[in-house]
């Protein structure tokens, strides 16, 4: 591939999708759009799969400078990305009804613009540009379905995404200082020496974090994953939390100097999250709901391969390589579980359901971590960077739990009620739009992350023991809970968890409140009192106007950054 055309792939790999998503603006050019739908993505792919890498690019009048380009690692994530993308769009042409469809593809391709742009930025500004643009453009496809459920998940993942953007800025800021420059490999070298490391640090893994749903910051994804439609869910799942993980891969100083003490803590966060995800998980009876705890679970113990590369430089090189083939698999596969789900309820047959719940659990023993299939390759690269401590026990421990969880998931969903036609449309046609997608990333799913990993070690007599026996294991565990049904009580927990177990909490802060302000009206004069409760009145309603409060919120982090940046001067 020339210059050139890897100039013309980086510039549609973004260009395209945005300007699709414009086009949906005219009532003339959206049947077009929606044709055009699965295409959008394919620049991207093409730049993935490009023999001899993508160079970059450079517009240095676009803002302090814009860098685009993809190295190994990008291209991993840009191609599964891009192609879980071309495969969900495929499948929402035939989801969707007629109802606000122009708006959820707009809106859907603004989405995948910032998800594909974060792969390809290479400087900080135009990262924090696109992530925001995927994170807030996301809102709308999680609140799709306008129910309640779903008008509810989208203001948690709203607050969380804004709380998201917010750490990020902060942590660029400090990091971009430390390394007197905007260009994301420059602060990545610079963080670990940073005058302000611990804190950058903390504010880089919290932002990332909540995308990735790391715990406590989980608690938009199980809300968000159960309402959004099925192909929605499945980028959700599949791509946008990956831009968590892609993150922490590039911006903390793994391969540096060691940094023990977050690297482990990262790790132990990571496997407090695959855990606690399955526990929660298990106590849900929604299938979609149940993948989502699955999706936070999984992404933990991909954390922890983070976090071992950052605690030992020496394993920087294998724990990316893990985490990339770990997220490739996952990503396609979660993003088939999740089509599937869609797809069985629009089965019109007991037969055709029976075939999709076939290739769902292909999906799920895969993810579980079987070996000879894909899945069993990932989890034992994340295995081997983790270690043969403690950390690495709990990695392979953690697959029983994933073999329980998705038992369960297969369970729910073959006892979920079906509608017997699609979505969107009744036609037969309309259910070939939704199966041809769901195969393609099943296959996909196992055939790239194969052709990622090689055969190397596979047929290991100890390396097939290692990966069987916790799925044997998970599976036994299944068989006896469904055997013991209705003789054991179960634990019922909410989706979103922590979320809704501490909503009360508000009624009692706000009746604190009224009672702190009535005590203190009795002691103040009563010229004050007016006076303060007026001023009080008039700020409350400038607050509630968004314009106001946004400018006020980015005054305050302009504040908090200025003083952070004046400590390190």
């Amino acid at each position: 591939m020339t210059g050139v055309s890897g100039h013309v792939l980086l510039a549609l790999s973004v260009g395209l999708p945005l300007a699709l998503a414009l086009a949906v603006l005219s009532a003339r050019l959206r049947p077009a759009v929606e044709r055009l739908l699965p295409a959008a993505p394919l620049p991207a792919l093409a730049l993935a799969l490009a023999a001899d890498g993508t160079g970059a690019a450079s517009l240095d009048a676009l803002l302090l400078g814009v860098r685009l380009g993809a190295d190994p690692t990008a291209r991993v994530f840009l191609g599964f990305t891009a192609l879980l993308w071309a495969l969900a769009g495929w499948y929402a042409r035939s989801y969707l009804g007629a109802a606000q469809r122009h708006r959820f593809f707009g809106l859907w391709l603004a989405t995948m613009t910032g998800n594909l742009g974060l792969l390809l930025a290479r400087d900080a500004i135009s990262f924090y540009l696109f992530f925001g643009l995927m994170s807030l453009a996301a809102y709308a496809l999680v609140v799709q379905e306008g129910t309640p459920a779903a008008r509810r998940a989208g203001r948690v993942y709203i607050v969380l995404a804004v709380l998201s953007e917010t750490c990020l800025l902060l942590g660029f800021l400090l990091a971009s200082h430390a390394a007197d420059s905007l260009l994301v490999a420059d602060m990545r070298v610079a963080l670990a020496a940073a005058p302000l490391r611990d804190a950058t640090v903390l504010l880089l893994v919290a932002g990332f974090g909540i995308k990735l749903g790391l715990v406590p910051l989980h608690v938009w994804l199980p809300l968000a994953h159960g309402t959004a439609p099925a192909p929605a869910s499945a980028v959700l799942s599949g791509a946008m939390i990956k831009a968590g993980l892609f993150g922490l891969l590039s911006f903390l100083p793994l391969g540096t100097a060691p940094m023990a003490d977050w690297g482990w803590g990262l790790a132990w966060l990571g496997l407090l999250t695959a855990y606690w995800g399955i526990a929660a998980g298990l106590a849900q009876t929604h299938p979609k709901t149940i993948l989502a705890y699955s999706s936070m679970s999984q992404m933990g113990i991909a954390a922890v391969a983070v976090g071992a590369g950052l605690a030992e430089p020496g394993r920087a090189g294998a724990a990316v390589a893990a985490a990339a083939l770990y997220a490739l698999h996952h990503g396609l596969a979660k993003g088939a579980l999740f089509m599937g789900a869609g797809l069985h309820d629009a089965a019109g047959s007991a037969a055709g359901r029976r075939l999709v719940l076939a290739g769902q659990a292909a999906a799920a023993l895969s993810v579980a971590g079987l070996p000879l299939a894909a899945g069993g390759a990932a989890k034992h690269a994340l295995k081997e960077v983790a270690g043969h401590g403690a950390v690495g026990t709990l990695v392979g421990l953690s697959a029983i739990g994933t073999t329980l969880l998705l038992a369960r998931f297969l369970l729910m969903l073959h006892r979920a009620p079906h509608h017997g036609h699609g979505p969107g449309h009744a036609h037969g046609h309309a259910h070939a739009g939704l199966a041809a997608p769901w195969l393609a990333a099943l296959v996909a799913s196992q055939a790239a992350a194969w052709w990622l990993a090689g055969p190397a070690h596979a047929l290991e007599p100890s390396v097939l023991w290692d990966g069987l026996w916790p799925v044997l294991a998970g599976a036994a565990l299944a068989l006896a809970a469904f055997a013991l049904r209705g003789r054991l009580r179960g634990v019922s927990v909410p989706a979103g968890d922590v979320v809704v177990l501490a909503a009360p909490l508000g009624p009692m802060a706000k009746a604190a409140v009224g009672r702190l302000r009535a005590a203190r009206t009795r002691v103040r004069p009563p010229d004050v009192r007016r006076l303060v409760e007026d001023g009080l009145a008039a700020l409350e309603s400038r607050l509630t106007d968004w314009q106001s409060a946004g400018t006020a919120f980015l005054l305050l982090i302009a504040v908090v950054a200025a003083a952070l940046l004046l400590r390190t001067g």
